[in-house]
């Protein structure tokens, strides 16, 4: 009864094909940008008359990127595809396709068929990543105080990106980490130091294909005159240097004006009183109304008088 129902080999054909495809396996692949990646099919010995198709498939659409083919016992390459042209370059021995200059634009599903007596199908999905940014470690706090757990608030951050992720490490120890979907935001992260005099601490920002470290400096960051926790506030420091100026230039002030002020007393006294002296002999009734003084040589005359302004 079955052999009244003969399936046409064509249709067997396809039937074959979709099997295929409907367990085929995708190899995953990742690479930094602007390296030059092969896509290794693992093939050896691929027959001479064989067809080779590449395609590479972006947003569902499949596009033709390697033609190979044998036609009357000579071989044709053709590399259609304007994306990837001088770029690509085909091994027809192991059906493996080389690309240059890989870029993001180029993350997407590459597919090959060989075709000899029957269909092969092998699947590849190649994600490209940019070097991830090196992390910038920061003091996040506003204070400074003599405790260098108030004082001292490491936070690291760097620029995001597909796959990236952002960590920090007391030795050789991952303590946290971070990562985000939004690649549009700066990752952040901040550190809780639980042994500042003995561990290192580092912050590393990473990607499936590269890595940037900075080591934590904690005299830099936290502490900007090199002594730990007896730092003043820069603003405080400014208004403490102007007050001791203001109070120099005002002792000076007072020392000057003093010095002048009794220079001054010195002139007007120098200035209102003269002394005058005279020989003139005077008899003791002179002497006693008080009128005159006297001194002790020969009775010589002192007499004072005031000099009016």
């Amino acid at each position: 009864m079955f052999s009244e129902y003969r399936i046409h080999p064509a249709l067997l054909h396809l039937l074959y094909c979709l099997l295929c495809s409907a367990g085929e396996e995708v190899v995953r692949l990742q690479e930094l940008e602007g390296n030059t990646v092969t896509i290794h099919t693992g093939l050896t010995g691929v027959q001479s008359d064989a067809h080779i198709l590449w395609f590479y498939r972006s947003e569902n659409l499949d596009t033709k990127i390697v033609i190979s083919l044998v036609f009357k016992g000579e071989t044709n390459t053709d590399y259609p595809s304007e994306r990837f042209r001088d770029r690509l370059q085909l091994n027809r021995n192991s059906g493996s396709l080389t690309i240059t200059n890989i870029s993001r634009e180029d993350s997407g599903v590459y597919k090959l068929q060989i075709i000899t007596g029957h269909q092969s199908v092998w699947s590849f999905s190649l994600n490209v990543y940019a070097p991830v940014s090196k992390p910038v470690i920061r003091n996040d706090s506003e204070k400074r105080s003599v405790s260098l757990r108030e004082s001292c608030s490491p936070l690291c951050s760097v620029e995001n990106g597909k796959d990236v992720s952002l960590s920090w490490y007391e030795e050789k120890e991952r303590t946290s980490s971070i990562s985000s979907s939004d690649s549009s935001e700066r990752l952040y992260l901040p550190l809780n130091i639980t042994n500042p005099n003995y561990s290192t601490y580092s912050c590393v920002a990473a990607n499936p294909v590269s890595k940037q470290a900075t080591q934590l400096n904690i005299t830099n960051i936290c502490y900007k005159a090199g002594q730990k926790g007896e730092e003043l506030p820069e603003s405080l420091a400014a208004v403490l240097t102007s007050a001791g100026l203001i109070v120099a230039l005002s002792v000076l002030f007072v020392l000057y004006w003093t010095k002048t002020s009794k220079q001054q007393v010195y002139l007007y006294v120098k200035l209102n009183y003269t002394e005058v002296k005279s020989t003139s002999q005077y008899s003791e009734e002179d002497l006693k109304k008080g009128s005159v003084g006297v001194t002790e040589d020969d009775h010589t005359l002192v007499v004072y008088s005031a000099i009016r302004m």
